[in-house]
């Protein structure tokens, strides 16, 4: 381990080829660190050669100069990392490179192994040293800062207005409950925390929080990153989630998301960013919280439930005698998550429709291609696409997948 990190040209292919997904890894010296510790020098120069869609072994022999017999075990070994994702499809083996955010570096603190030789102490904090460092400027801007978000919020859908309805995209029970495959797995969020020696202060749990859905949930169970729940199970946990005023957070996808995190605002990642000031980090719900300062007494009890701590004294009463003080919520930062309501012993929290909500982009292929297209991005992903389906279409002996 690290015997990539003072090695220039071993890490910068690898770099550079993760640097072509939607959200890619700003280039430095805890990166390099990262990766070193993660990729053995076979598995960067492998994992540098990958196209940009899922390939055979096959292709993937083609791309490294690697004969089958000695690749085999080195993506096994990346698969059994979380490094790689391996799918079967129509009788073949399909080897997909996956993104260090969301993807390894979120694997990584996704199971506890015994046998692990990975120091997870200078992981958690190279990690966490590295979506902070250099500010806006840095890695939180690469996740942050597009217009098109990666993951949108979900209400709490026993809050929302009579006169209100949510579609089954904006509802995580729907979600949950359409979903083909469902498991559950650690918060990596809180994993990480835990070996920096800090824990969550809502008192959320760190095991069988955090669920993954579908075909990535298959991959990460059989790898040993998640264990495969039941939909019973899955609904109290979501309601366990609900009653520490956990924010739900899943793709910002109509159809077929990934996951369904539940987020506090001391842990998770996600939330730390809007928290730094990426305020549009989070695609919102269709809703805002709104406070009724009539019957506000200023007792600060929503204060810390807030996971993006948007709630604070309304303005110009700073300087006004307590009891003639209420509290206000900044719309501009609000999620619309409603995990606010339940801690107001007064009632005088409400939701109220969000003016002008977005509507997320159809499946994960849209939501990409149009966070790749904002980027810059886009034409490398077509040009893949296009070569694949030309090459796969000259050799009968391969199928698309």
């Amino acid at each position: 381990m690290g015997h990539l990190a003072g090695s220039k040209s071993s890490l910068i292919p690898l770099i550079d080829r993760l640097n072509q997904y939607p959200i890619g890894l700003v280039d430095n010296a805890h990166l390099r660190e990262i990766l070193s510790i993660l990729f053995s020098p076979e598995e960067a120069r492998v994992g540098a050669a990958f196209p940009l869609h899922e390939a055979t072994l096959e292709e993937l022999v083609e791309r490294t100069g690697t004969p089958a017999e000695a690749l085999a075990p080195v993506l096994e070994s990346m698969a059994d990392k979380g490094l790689v994702m391996d799918m079967d499809y129509a009788g073949h083996t399909y080897y997909l490179l996956v993104p260090g955010l969301i993807g390894f570096m979120e694997f990584t603190f996704m199971r506890r192994r015994a046998d692990t030789e990975l120091p997870l102490e200078r992981l958690a904090q190279l990690m966490s040293e590295y979506l902070r460092e250099q500010g806006r400027g840095g890695q939180p801007t690469e996740f942050f800062g597009s217009p098109t978000q990666l993951t949108r919020a979900l209400v709490y859908d026993e809050h929302v207005p009579v006169n209100s309805r949510i579609t089954s995209y904006e509802d995580a029970r729907a979600i949950l409950e359409q979903a083909d495959y469902l498991a559950v797995t650690l918060c990596y969020c809180r994993h990480k925390k835990e070996h920096l020696g800090e824990h969550c202060r809502k008192g959320a749990p760190v095991e069988d929080i955090c669920m993954v859905l579908g075909e990535g949930a298959r991959f990460l169970v059989r790898r040993g990153f998640a264990r495969e729940c039941d939909l019973p199970t899955m609904l109290e946990k979501l309601e366990l989630a609900r009653s520490l005023g956990l924010t739900h957070v899943t793709d910002n996808v109509r159809e077929q998301p990934s996951f369904l995190c539940n987020c506090c605002r001391c842990c998770c990642e996600l939330m730390a960013g809007v928290q730094m000031g990426f305020s549009d980090g989070i695609a919102k719900t269709p809703f805002l919280a709104e406070i009724d300062p009539e019957r506000c007494d200023y007792c600060g009890a929503c204060f810390p439930v807030c996971n993006v701590k948007c709630i604070g004294l309304a303005e110009g009463l700073r300087g006004v005698a307590r009891a003639q003080r209420y509290a206000a919520i900044d719309p501009a930062v609000c999620l619309g998550c409603a995990a606010c309501l339940d801690a107001c012993p007064q009632g005088a929290i409400t939701l109220v429709a969000r003016p002008d909500p977005a509507t997320p982009p159809r499946d994960k292929g849209r939501m990409f291609a149009r966070i790749l297209w904002e980027k810059g991005r886009l034409w490398p992903f077509v040009r893949d696409r296009v070569g694949l389906g030309v090459r796969r279409l000259l050799d009968p002996g391969r199928r698309s997948g």
